[in-house]
């Protein structure tokens, strides 16, 4: 038996070897391929091709860490199984990409470091070549430890220090931007979890603690998917095709509400026909919101493509325009070959590498079904509308994480104050009856002890009191074990939390950092 289960993690090890060889030999041949497409853009200056190979190292980076936070809940929820999320993720990410991508990008990521500052153009395109790689390398470390984090503000923290180091002072930082960024660590993921936690209360009020559930279904589904519609509708408009056409909220939301009314009545004649199928159980009320899932995977992974591209190809966008003109430009066109970079470096790092951080948003830190699920996308929406109309600063990764903690932490406080209520009283009741006993057996005991002159029926009740008194001692030792672990009932797993919060904090200072030190090892080979 022993030898069997030894074979068996051989072969096992051995799989996962050759899986990891072919993942990485995959991505070594797509930046080798990058390195020759790009060999000759400037004749005679080959630094833009190892800029490209780091841009596109970053763009599989992003596809790895960032992307499983618009698929994750989807996946875990099991409206979507892992490859079908893949696949839509790999197509909507780069049809975001190559389609509403930005046709110009800040050259300097979110206006965080002054342009002015840099004497030579030469420190600035080193200065962004250490911010792709040094965001890369610590995306790489986070998605290995399993840690959703934000790619915008790897990249910050990446030019920030790439900056810093090139211009030989704090100074040309605007503490006051990185101010409103350290700001979204708190607002993103509160906002998200806030919304997400609201929602989902306001599902099972309206439907799943109702009597009948089916009736209720049919009513409030329709609506709720209304509401989705309208947010993703908005959101896409204001932050998806932003770059093909710019129009205001009230336009976008005139649209989207336009959109919810179609919406409202497809699905309520859909829910109508299939009325039959439906019963009072959480498990159909589930079902309902399976295509809207798949629907909302879809339109986050567009909006994430056609925004987060720039995290990869901002850089080098300017990098390239700093090299070809000789000057520091704060805006610089995005060529399509650069786009094309960064949509397949996605897209392949979403497959190759994506799974880990899927699982570990979609069933690693709470559990999901579809209620719940849909109720993170929906909160990841409107936050961003929310956020963009009053000009907070948010993260989406955080945003999307916070909703899923949110939602674990509303299950916990729903089971506390509801269901656990009446195990807590139970097993206190089941408690001071042993206690009860107990007292009376050790007061008979006492009386026995006490007595000048025992009878034969006596020292026999004498030990038997004994054993009674031992076995009650036990027994209250293990309900009291039994209390504490229902009081201590949790749906959050609390070291994903820890792990998670503490790669956040540090993900700007850890970016800045290897940044600088990326820097003075390109200016030491290149002076």
């Amino acid at each position: 038996m022993e030898i069997n289960t030894f074979e068996k993690m051989q072969k096992k090890a051995a799989k996962k070897s050759q899986t990891d060889f072919l993942r990485l030999g995959l991505s070594l041949v797509f930046m080798a391929i990058v390195l020759l497409a790009t060999w000759d853009k400037i004749p005679g200056n080959p630094f833009l091709a190892v800029a490209a190979v780091f841009g596109a190292y970053m763009a599989m980076n992003i596809g790895a860490n960032d992307v499983a936070n618009n698929v994750g809940p989807a996946v875990g929820s099991k409206a979507l199984t892992m490859v079908g999320a893949i696949l839509i993720a790999a197509v909507f990410e780069s049809a975001g990409a190559l389609i509403a991508g930005a046709d110009v990008t800040g050259t300097i990521k979110k206006g965080i470091i002054d342009p002015a500052a840099f004497t030579h153009p030469e420190y600035f395109v080193w200065a962004m070549t250490a911010a792709l790689l040094a965001a890369a390398l610590w995306l790489n470390l986070a998605t290995y430890l399993k840690a959703p984090v934000s790619t915008t503000h790897s990249i910050v923290g990446g030019v920030m220090g790439g900056g810093i180091a090139a211009a030989g002072t704090f100074s040309i930082v605007a503490w006051g931007t990185m101010g409103k960024i350290a700001a979204s660590w708190v607002i993103s993921p509160i906002l998200g979890g806030v919304i997400a936690a609201g929602f989902l209360y306001a599902i099972k009020k309206t439907i799943i603690y109702k009597d009948d559930t089916k009736e209720a279904a049919m009513k409030m589904v329709p609506l709720y998917v209304a509401v989705m519609g309208w947010a993703f509708i908005t959101y896409v408009i204001l932050k998806g095709i932003k770059h093909i056409i710019k129009l205001g909220f009230p336009t976008a939301a005139g649209i989207g509400l336009v959109g919810a009314v179609v919406i409202f009545v497809l699905v309520k004649s859909a829910i109508v026909r299939h009325a039959h199928k439906l019963n009072n159980e959480r498990s159909s009320v589930n079902r309902l919101f399976t295509i809207p899932l798949i629907f909302a995977a879809a339109l986050l992974s567009f909006a994430h493509g056609a925004n987060d591209v720039a995290n990869a190809v901002g850089p080098l966008a300017g990098i390239y325009d700093a090299l070809t003109h000789a000057t520091i430009s704060t805006k610089a066109a995005i060529p399509l070959w650069v786009m094309v970079i960064g949509a397949i470096g996605i897209s392949l790092g979403l497959a190759l590498y994506g799974p880990k951080l899927i699982k570990t948003v979609g069933s690693e830190i709470t559990e999901l079904d579809q209620i719940r699920a849909f109720s993170i996308a929906l909160a990841a929406a409107i936050t961003v509308i929310i956020a963009s109309q009053l000009g907070l600063p948010v993260s989406s990764t955080h945003i999307a994480l916070g909703g899923v903690f949110g939602v674990g932490f509303l299950r916990e406080w729903l089971d506390r104050t509801q269901r656990l209520e009446y195990r807590i009283k139970e097993e206190k009741e089941k408690l001071e009856e042993l206690k009860r006993r107990l007292d009376a057996f050790k007061t008979e005991l006492t009386t026995l002890e006490a007595k000048t002159v025992k009878t034969q029926q006596d020292y026999e009740r004498i030990v038997h009191l004994f054993e009674l008194i031992g076995m009650h001692e036990k027994e209250i030792k293990k309900e009291n074990k039994a209390l504490k672990t229902v009081y201590k009932t949790k749906y959050v797993q609390r070291n994903a939390l820890k792990k998670i919060v503490a790669a956040w904090v540090v993900t700007v200072p850890a970016a800045a950092v290897l940044s600088a030190i990326i820097f003075f090892v390109i200016k030491g080979i290149m002076v």
